[in-house]
């Protein structure tokens, strides 16, 4: 069964941003070089992974990128693919005829739109194929180190267990967690809680014990 959702006690915006800024210290013990575990070489690449860990796990989309960067080396050859041809490479993550398709389609664009690099504006990167806000704000932060929180379902899920947001949609929970943390520990906030959800505070079976956070989690052991 799954953990049920927390309740959150009732906090003043001050005494949240206390709690806020004890959580930052404990995770920059934890997870001083906290980063994103996709693999990539540039901002290309970075997008191109990004894209194929929707509904994926990082794992899966790094033992698929080499081949397929090795194929595919630049948005000019993948932009002169057909969606067949990237199938092959990406077959074991799901949503891959999706996500083929929308590979070929995004090179596409970059070359066409944007002489063959990766746009630095959030709404250019938002009208390439198959990248919501999540995708640009990664690849924004990650390759060009413009500030802001992501929100991937570990994300969300510390963000409502910690009580820092009851949002639900990733904008909303982002907006609200940039409103806690400072603007220069935006991106770090982003990684470090990827991290302590993927390998602490996970989905079914949080290991609240072992867990930094559990003095300013108003969930712990109630999840």
């Amino acid at each position: 069964m799954a953990p049920v959702e927390p309740r959150c006690p009732r906090e003043s915006d001050s005494k949240k941003r206390e709690r806020a800024g004890r959580i930052l210290e404990k995770l920059e013990r934890a997870y001083p070089d906290a980063r994103t575990e996709l693999i990539h070489e540039d901002p290309f690449q970075l997008l191109v992974a990004t894209v194929l860990s929707a509904q994926a796990t990082d794992r899966s989309v790094n033992e698929a990128t080499p081949a397929l960067f090795a194929r595919f080396p630049a948005p000019e050859a993948l932009a002169a693919a057909r969606p067949e041809e990237v199938e092959p490479f990406i077959r074991r993550i799901g949503l891959f005829r999706t996500k083929a398709r929308n590979l070929v389609a995004m090179a596409r664009r970059i070359v066409e739109d944007h002489a063959g690099a990766v746009p630095r504006d959030r709404a250019a990167l938002m009208q390439l194929p198959g990248v919501g806000w999540k995708t640009a704000t990664v690849v924004l932060a990650a390759a060009f180190g413009v500030p802001g929180i992501a929100v991937d379902t570990h994300v969300a899920r510390l963000a409502r267990r910690l009580c820092l947001s009851r949002a639900r949609t990733p904008e909303k929970i982002g907006s609200d967690l940039e409103s806690l943390f400072p603007r220069d520990k935006w991106i770090f906030v982003h990684h470090a809680l990827i991290l302590h959800g993927r390998y602490v505070c996970t989905a079914r079976r949080p290991k609240c014990d072992a867990c930094v956070l559990a003095d300013d989690c108003p969930s712990r052991h109630n999840v």
